[in-house]
C-alpha cells in the first residue's frame, strides 16, 4: 500500500487556506517528500502525519515556494532527536543551496546525504521506491519525478520443487536474494513468475508541457500536474512564465493515458479551481482539483 498526500497546493505565495507546494508519500514504514515550500511542516502537522519517517526529500527546483520550508523542517527533525540519515535529491547545486539555507540550522544530529541529478533523466532505487527524475521546461533547471513501487512475480512452490531447491532457500529467493551453496546457484527467477503490476505516481510542476512528461507519465495510476491558471485567456502568461494551464494539463493526462489526474500549484489569483473542472473533464474525465491534505490510498491490484 502506498499513501499519497498533497500537503500543499499553492504556487508563489501561501494563502490563508492554501499552503505552498509539497507532496508526501508513505510506503513500508518510510516516507518521501517532494518539495518543501514555506509552511510544509505545519501542513504535515495539520494532516496528522509524522516527520520522523521522512527518509528522502526530492526537489523539483530551487525557487522559494518549493524549498523555503526546508530549514524549519530540518530543525524540527533535529529537535525530535532524529539520528537516521536523510537523503536529499535535486538538480545541480543542491548541496550549495541547502547549506546556504542551513545558516539558521547549522547543527543537526543526523547526516544529510546529497544526490545531485545528472543529465536529462536519472533513476534512483531507495527504500523500496524507484525514483525517476526527468528534466522539464521551466525558467530554471527543473525536474519532474515518477515514483514507482515495483512488484515482483508470484512465488511458485511447484517450480521450486521441480528444480529441487531446498526448502530453507525458498524464503530468501522469494525476497529476491541469490543463493550460492555447494557449487550450485539458485536465483529468484527460478521460483518467481512474471512481474506483476506495481504502483506509479508521476509529479510535475513549474513547467510547460514537454515530451519528457509524455515519456514518463504513461502507466501512472496517479498523475499530479501543475495547473497554474484555469483561465484560457492566461495562455500567453503561462507561456511567458513557463507554467501550465488547466487545459494543457488535461491534454497531457489524456495523451499519457494516466489513471487519474490531480491539479496543483495554483496561482494566488486562482481562488476557486473547481469552477474550471467542467472544461478539464471534457478533455480528461478522471481529473480532480488538488486541495491541501488531499489523500489517496493506493493498493496493488489483486492477482
Amino acid at each position: 500500500m502506498l499513501d499519497v498526500c498533497l500537503v500543499g497546493t499553492g504556487g508563489m505565495m501561501p494563502l490563508p487556506r492554501r499552503w505552498l507546494t509539497a507532496l508526501m508519500t508513505r510506503y513500508n514504514g518510510s516516507s518521501l517528500l517532494i518539495d518543501c515550500g514555506e509552511g510544509t511542516q505545519v501542513a504535515i502537522k495539520e494532516k496528522g502525519w509524522s516527520f520522523k519517517p521522512i527518509d528522502v526529500i526530492c526537489f523539483t527546483h530551487y525557487h522559494g515556494d518549493h524549498i523555503s520550508g526546508l530549514p524549519g523542517l530540518l530543525l524540527t527533525m533535529g529537535n525530535a532527536e532524529r539520528t537516521e540519515p536523510l537523503t536529499l535529491i535535486g538538480p545541480k547545486g543542491l548541496e550549495r543551496v541547502v547549506n546556504a539555507l542551513r545558516v539558521i540550522a547549522p547543527e543537526l544530529p543526523f547526516e544529510l546525504k546529497f544526490i545531485e541529478i545528472n543529465g536529462p533523466e536519472q533513476v534512483f532505487e531507495i527504500n523500496g521506491y524507484r525514483i525517476t527524475a526527468f528534466k522539464v521546461n521551466h525558467n530554471v533547471l527543473c525536474y519532474g519525478y515518477s515514483l514507482e513501487i515495483l512488484r515482483q512475480g508470484k512465488f511458485s512452490p511447484e517450480r521450486a520443487r521441480e528444480k529441487g531447491i531446498p526448502l530453507q532457500y525458498w524464503n530468501p529467493l522469494q525476497k529476491g536474494q541469490t543463493i550460492e551453496t555447494d557449487g550450485v546457484t539458485y536465483t529468484p527467477d527460478m521460483v518467481l513468475g512474471p512481474a506483476r503490476k506495481g504502483l506509479k505516481v508521476t509529479y510535475t510542476t513549474d513547467t510547460r508541457p514537454t515530451e519528457s512528461i509524455l515519456k514518463h507519465a504513461p502507466g501512472s495510476d496517479l498523475f499530479i500536474c501543475e495547473g497554474m491558471y484555469g483561465e484560457d485567456d492566461k495562455q500567453e502568461k503561462a507561456r511567458g512564465y513557463k507554467h501550465m494551464t488547466f487545459r494543457e494539463a488535461a491534454t497531457l493526462a489524456k495523451e499519457a493515458k494516466v489513471g487519474e489526474m490531480w491539479l496543483t500549484h495554483y496561482s494566488p489569483s486562482l481562488i476557486r479551481p473547481d469552477e474550471y473542472m467542467d472544461m478539464v473533464r471534457e478533455i480528461f474525465p478522471n481529473a480532480y482539483p488538488g486541495k491541501d491534505g488531499k489523500t489517496m490510498e493506493m493498493n496493488f491490484e489483486e492477482d
